[in-house]
């Protein structure tokens, strides 16, 4: 073999790492995200994150706009064990949210994303396929702190409850018009072979990557038994 065939399989064998690394970083980072927002006051309330029958984190959301809004990015859920979602908490799949809203907005935003999936039909929908946020499955601004027993019966039978720590321009997020989808192609990254967002969802051989520890420990610590089953 000559050198530069031997250099060019270095050259792919790096990138491949590289990449690896990189969901696995973005995988850790999901865990870091959970556990600071747990941990500042007036965050999810337990009931409701007791209730959760799926947690996504969607670290660092972008939405850029200029006339017409954008948003884009990439994070991982996590679902209770079992058929009925009322088990520990599992390994984590890879997801992509993307999606555009119309607004008069300019500028640039950062944004920690957090979706509840309250219900098995939202579970379900989210490990088929792309859902649309407000049109496959209905989302509402959850509540926060202490605010439960005031929220509105519509917003507490959203199938997914959204929440946001905003570090950019603006001073919230908008779901409008977005979308998450399973992302196949990372999770081969994060666990070396192919998987389905379902298969590591509902497989009972999956083990948590050492980059999800952190994300299944702080969900496993905070709401360990679904209260709502």
């Amino acid at each position: 073999m000559s050198r530069y065939v031997v250099a060019f399989c270095v050259v792919l064998g790096m990138a491949s790492l590289g990449a690896q690394n990189k969901e696995q970083s973005r995988l850790e980072n999901c865990g870091v995200v959970m556990e600071e927002i747990l941990n500042v006051p007036d965050n999810i309330p337990q009931e409701l994150l007791g209730k959760a029958e799926c947690v996504i984190v969607i670290p660092s959301m972008m939405k850029v706009a200029v006339g017409v809004g954008a948003s884009y990015g990439r994070g991982a859920m996590v679902c209770r064990a079992g058929k009925s979602f009322d088990g520990a908490w599992g390994a984590p799949a890879m997801y992509t949210l993307e999606g555009g809203s119309f607004g008069f907005q300019l500028g640039g935003e950062a944004t920690d994303l957090v979706l509840l999936v309250m219900n098995t039909r939202g579970a379900d929908a989210l490990l088929n396929s792309q859902v649309k946020l407000g049109g496959n499955a209905s989302v509402a601004a959850g509540p926060k702190g202490r605010l439960v027993e005031a929220s509105t019966d519509a917003s507490l039978r959203a199938e997914i409850l959204s929440y946001s720590r905003s570090r950019g321009l603006f001073a919230g997020v908008s779901l409008s018009g977005t979308s998450l989808r399973p992302d196949n192609d990372a999770n081969a990254q994060v666990y070396g072979r192919k998987l389905t967002a379902r298969h590591i969802v509902t497989g009972k051989a999956i083990t948590v990557p050492e980059s999800g520890h952190r994300l299944v420990n702080v969900l496993q610590t905070y709401a360990p038994q679904n209260v709502s089953k």
